[in-house]
Formats: structure tokens, sequence, C-alpha cells
């Protein structure tokens, strides 16, 4: 054989060696993309799947506390029909003014200023603690992890002799100082939330008589 066919050879079989593991190369290349995305793919697909499963089992155990509720509503709805007071079917006693809505699914316990603030301030009487260390009690005995709304509402009086700016401020403070003796007295934080709704919500006209029965706190329990 000539030098020239020798060399003529070598190089063929150097640029079918040299292709060999290039496509071999290129190969890894593509499996390792892949197999990186199969396995994007993948934990995709776990996710979504105990996704899907959480959800499922929140949306049982959800539907279970609803109708939990539903049976209390329509136990209270019942022993109130049949004379029962609503502080009594309740839990809460006749020493509050208490309401049941049965449609809202609430319990609405409504606490007048006096026994709670002197007129025009929104710090707590030492005498009003132990009133709301009570409504905790019941709240934490019958109502444990329901959402509690303290709402605070004022007459239609302007501010003159204070320092609020205004009846709004006035009913959030007040509605604040609530919350924090019901939080620290055993609410969690994410249980309670504050409402300051100023004169926007009346129950009486406001004059005379009237006025007293607008200036109060209302804790409102969701049952839904």
């Amino acid at each position: 054989m000539s030098a020239l066919r020798k060399n003529l050879v070598l190089m063929t079989v150097v640029l079918v060696s040299v292709a060999m593991i290039s496509g071999c190369t290129d190969f890894k290349k593509k499996y390792n993309a892949l197999n990186v995305e199969h396995q994007n793919l993948k934990g995709l697909y776990d996710n979504c799947k105990s996704t899907l499963e959480g959800s499922a089992s929140e949306k049982e155990a959800l539907a279970g506390r609803l109708a939990e509720s539903q049976a209390e509503l329509e136990r209270m709805k019942s022993e109130m029909a049949s004379g029962k007071s609503a502080g009594d079917a309740s839990g809460f006693g006749d020493e509050y003014d208490v309401s049941v809505n049965a449609k809202e699914g609430t319990i609405t316990v409504t606490l007048p200023e006096t026994i709670l603030f002197d007129s025009g301030k929104a710090t707590l009487k030492s005498t009003a603690k132990s009133n709301l260390d009570g409504i905790v009690s019941v709240i934490n005995k019958n109502y444990a992890g329901r959402l509690i709304d303290v709402v605070g509402h004022t007459d239609s009086d302007p501010i003159r002799k204070s320092s609020w700016k205004d009846n709004w401020e006035l009913s959030a403070q007040r509605a604040l100082s609530v919350l924090r003796q019901l939080n620290s007295s055993g609410i969690p934080d994410e249980d309670v939330r504050a409402i300051g709704c100023g004169s926007s919500r009346p129950v009486a006209e406001n004059s005379g008589a009237g006025k007293s029965k607008n200036r109060r706190v209302e804790i409102v329990v969701h049952m839904k």
C-alpha cells in the first residue's frame, strides 16, 4: 500500500472516530436536557397532586365544620323559638345583649359604652376587663377558632372636647382597645379583627336616650 493510500485510510478512520465521538457527545447533551425537563415536569406533577389532595382534604374539613355550625345555629334558633333567650342559647347568658342571626351565621354580643369607657375615652375602665374576660371564657369554650369581629360605634355628635379627629377614629380606637383585651385574655391574633364604624350604623335615633344605645361595641362571632 502506498504512503498516500495509507494516509487516506488513516484520515478516514480519524474522521469516522471524530464523528462518532461528536455524535455521542450530542446524544449525551440531549439526554441530559431531556432528563432535566423530565425531572422538572415530575416535580410539577407531584406538587399539583399534593395540592389537589390537600385541597380535597381541606374542602372536606370545611364542609364538616360548616355542617356543625349550621346545626349549632339551628339548635339555638329552636331553643329561642321555645322561649329561651339568645344569651342562654348561645352560652353568653342574659347579662349581655345577645342576638343570633342564623341566616348570616353570626352571634353578636353588644356592650354599651358605659361599661367599657368613660365619655370620649378609648381606654378601658378597670371594671370592663372582668366583663370581657367572661366573654372570652365563653368564646374559648364554645367558639374557639371562629373569626371574631370587634366593632366600635358612636353617636352622631361631632368630636369637640377630646383629642380624636372624628367619630371614625374614636370608634376604631375603642374597637382596638377591646380587641387587645380579648387578645391578652387568650383570643389568638388570627381569630380577631377590629372595625370602626363611627356613627354610620345607629340602632336608635341620635337624640336623647337613643344616643347612649348607639355608643356601643359589638363582639361578633362568625359561625360560617
